[in-house]
């Protein structure tokens, strides 16, 4: 019946607190103002009420919702003058998606009880939801007179009178908030914001610099006007207070990046270059600044030459200095991305991002991925161990240094780089990452004659990824060569050829599966598929002796040696493919 079953449960919970409040329910009815006639209930009646409301909520919290409505109805009969059983049966109409019985009952709830600000509040709440937001606003201010003391309300006005564009009571209710919490740099940039949507640029500029004049140490305040000055034509007023802040505090970085607007603006470009080479060699101007910066001056350049010569200028003598973190090595090595420089000229960005901060991982990654695809497992495995050591618990480190150790057949240095790595799985981990983890775990421990572990390992693998193929193929060829499980093994190599049916490998493992469970001229058909996808100018010797088996056992005798004798070429030294030429027929092994 009920689709927000959560919500609803929510708020009983809160119902449930009322039992104890009932009296006092009952006390605030009889002692309000309300207009509404009261009746007195007899003693039987109240105790009747009291039963049937606490049961409804009893079969509310027990998930009966049709049960607990009826029991509230049935209780209101014996009391119509309960607000708390309107304010909870308003909720059952919301949930029913019935806005107008649900307002109905809810205002019945704040007629009966006045003095309870939840139900009036839930009312306006109502009204805000449907757009209505001249009697929202007509809520609030009662809720705020009820309220003298919350600033909520207010700032809720504040907000609607916004919505209304009824901007004069906007600047009265901030002013009710300041005549409350006292004034402040907060309300008096509100008030500054609303007098620029009345387009009051002299009360606008009177609220800054009241702030100004109350805070004459502050020179953000001076700063800040002086902003204001400048987008609204009054340049020189606006020079003037910059100059006065730079006077006192000549390192002032807000007063000096605004100073480089201003000189921008009035085309004083000899000025505002001075001025910004000042700044990315200042040694007292924090990085935040030089990179603001430098972000405009790379959007400049882009719209007028994209000459990037002197971008790098820029960057040169920002990086000439002590760097206390490597956003400006970092930023130079994107901008250089983004102009398409050369690999090593960006791997030495990249470099002195990590001369300046070694625990950068971004950077380290990006290296270690041109590096990789330059087939330099050494370099890759220097620095992903100093990755490690840095980050532990960057699991990509991990990844690359066991692949290096891979590659370059280290397989108990692969084996340990991975498990190391596995222990930094969490619920965060990239699931494509740790399915090849264990993916790749799984081949070395096979390698290493130890089946029953890389089975385990390669169901780690499906548990992150279900469908990682290269596991889901070796994990099914492993099982067909022990003789294991051969059912399984059809159905993960039958998910393989579904997704990639071009895929040699793929079609070989399916044809040697199906040739175990001896269904050769299946097995036939799979092979011949592979030997005609097959485009490389030298056959794999495996899938060659493995389509002589399957012809073999398909009575194709002179067809099988001519497989067999092709992967002998290839270099096939298996010890059973000479008897198999010699005799032709298939010998097991």
């Amino acid at each position: 019946m009920f689709k927000g079953k959560k919500i609803i449960y929510q708020l009983f919970i809160i119902g449930c607190l009322s039992f104890i409040l009932l009296p006092l329910f009952a006390r605030k009815v009889q002692k309000s103002n309300s207009s509404l006639p009261v009746t007195e209930l007899s003693k039987n009646d109240q105790k009747r009420y009291q039963y049937f409301f606490l049961e409804a909520m009893r079969q509310q919290n027990a998930g009966r919702y049709d049960a607990a409505f009826s029991l509230l109805q049935h209780a209101l009969d014996i009391n119509p003058n309960a607000a708390e059983a309107y304010y909870y049966q308003s909720m059952y109409y919301s949930q029913l998606k019935n806005d107008s019985l649900a307002l109905a009952s809810l205002e019945k709830a704040s007629d009966l009880n006045p003095d309870n600000s939840t139900y009036l509040e839930r009312i306006a709440q109502y009204y805000i939801g449907n757009r209505n937001y001249d009697l929202a606003i007509e809520k609030y201010e009662e809720l705020s007179r009820k309220n003298p003391e919350s600033a909520e309300y207010l700032q809720l006005l504040s907000q609607l009178y916004q919505q209304q564009k009824k901007y004069d009571m906007m600047i009265q209710t901030i002013n009710r908030l300041e005549t409350l919490q006292g004034s402040s740099e907060q309300l008096s940039l509100a008030k500054m914001r609303v007098y620029e949507m009345m387009n009051d640029k002299k009360s606008a500029y009177r609220e800054l610099k009241t702030l100004v004049d109350k805070h004459p140490l502050d020179a953000n305040y001076k700063i800040m006007l002086g902003n204001w000055l400048m987008q609204n034509g009054r340049e020189k007023e606006a020079y003037k207070n910059f100059m006065t802040v730079l006077q006192d505090e000549p390192n002032n970085a807000y007063a000096q990046s605004s100073l480089y607007d201003y000189y921008t603006a009035v085309h004083e470009d000899s000025l505002a270059e001075k001025l910004m080479l000042n700044i990315l060699v200042s040694p007292k101007m924090d990085n935040e600044t030089k990179a603001s910066m430098l972000r405009s001056a790379i959007q400049k350049n882009e719209q007028e030459s994209g000459d990037s010569t002197k971008i790098f200028h820029l960057f040169d003598l920002a990086l000439s200095v002590p760097q206390t973190n490597g956003d400006l090595a970092e930023l130079k090595a994107a901008y250089m991305s983004l102009k398409k420089m050369p690999e090593d000229s960006l791997n030495k960005a990249l470099e002195k991002v990590l001369e300046i901060a070694p625990d950068n991982a971004g950077a380290r990654i990006q290296i270690i991925q041109s590096y990789w695809a330059k087939k330099d497992f050494d370099k890759v495995i220097s620095l992903s161990q100093t990755g490690i050591a840095y980050r532990p618990d960057e699991m990509a480190f991990y990844y690359f240094l066991g692949l290096s150790y891979f590659q370059q057949d280290k397989n108990d240095n692969a084996l340990d780089a991975f498990r190391r790595g596995v222990s930094q799985i969490n619920s965060q981990s990239n699931a494509n990452i740790v399915s090849d983890f264990y993916a790749i775990m799984g081949d070395i421990l096979h390698q290493k004659g130890l089946a029953d572990e890389a089975f385990a390992a390669y169901d780690s693998c499906l548990q992150w990824k279900s469908d990682n193929y290269g596991c889901l193929n070796n994990y099914a060829y492993y099982l067909s060569v022990e003789n294991r499980n051969l059912q399984k093994a059809e159905q993960m190599s039958y998910k393989t050829i579904k997704a990639e049916p071009n895929n040699v490998t793929f079609l070989d493992t399916y044809a040697w599966i199906l040739f175990m469970e001896q269904r050769y001229s299946e097995a036939k058909i799979y092979i011949d598929q592979a030997i005609k996808t097959d485009s490389d100018s030298i056959q794999s010797a495996v899938i060659l002796e493995h389509a002589g088996d399957i012809y073999s056992m398909n009575q194709l005798q002179e067809e099988a040696v001519k497989f067999w004798k092709k992967s002998l070429h290839a270099g096939n030294d298996s010890k059973a493919l000479p008897r198999k030429i010699k005799q032709k027929k298939y010998i097991k092994e």
